[in-house]
């Protein structure tokens, strides 16, 4: 399982987590987000960055790629399949879907050829960071081959049930985490990290 960092922003905390070598990193280009990066800052090439978009036009995806040469684009708002489609081979496409009780995994089957990954949150007030896991047990009804990322509310006490997870015979490719581990919006608790990546074995 690999693990994804999201809502940096900080140069000096960026840094810290960076020697935490996680797979991704994750920069928030959403002006509604506390957590919002409006110039993500540089970090090593052997770590995939992450924009992070809430309906954002095609066009500023695709300049927000180039000029902060994202490896990788995580929409976390109603963008379509038409959009996934055109962005793909610009970057890595990654769909995130807000998980409530009632939840269809069906609806994702025009996603599929267009995404290289789904990411599963917790379906909230906000399209993210709400600080909460869903129900996970919802994950045994995905019915896809696509790998996916789990997100919401993952801390330190989601350890053993990480582990759990990682035993299902499910394509859970990653573990993205963010609120859980803050100090202050946007700012990581770099210790708390490394705990949860020695626990973890990441």
């Amino acid at each position: 399982m690999k693990w994804k960092v999201c809502g940096m922003r900080e140069v000096k905390n960026v840094a810290e987590i960076v020697s935490l070598q996680p797979d991704f990193m994750g920069f928030i280009l959403w002006e509604g987000s506390k957590r919002y990066c409006p110039n993500p800052p540089e970090i090593p090439k052997d770590i995939s960055k992450v924009g992070v978009f809430v309906d954002a036009t095609l066009e500023a995806i695709e300049s927000d790629i180039k000029a902060y040469k994202l490896d990788a684009v995580q929409l976390h708002g109603n963008e379509s399949p038409a959009v996934c489609r055109a962005l793909q081979g610009k970057a890595q496409v990654i769909k995130a879907f807000g998980v409530g009780a009632d939840f269809d995994f069906e609806k994702l089957t025009d996603y599929l050829p267009y995404c290289d990954f789904f990411l599963f949150d917790t379906k909230g007030p906000m399209p993210g960071g709400n600080g909460t896991c869903f129900d996970w047990s919802l994950l045994n009804n995905y019915p896809f081959d696509l790998p996916f990322l789990i997100s919401g509310g993952i801390g330190l006490a989601e350890v053993d049930k990480i582990n759990e997870l990682r035993q299902a015979d499910l394509p859970v490719y990653a573990v993205d985490v963010n609120s859980k581990f803050e100090i202050a919006p946007a700012y990581k608790n770099a210790g708390e990290l490394k705990e949860f990546k020695e626990k973890l074995a990441l």
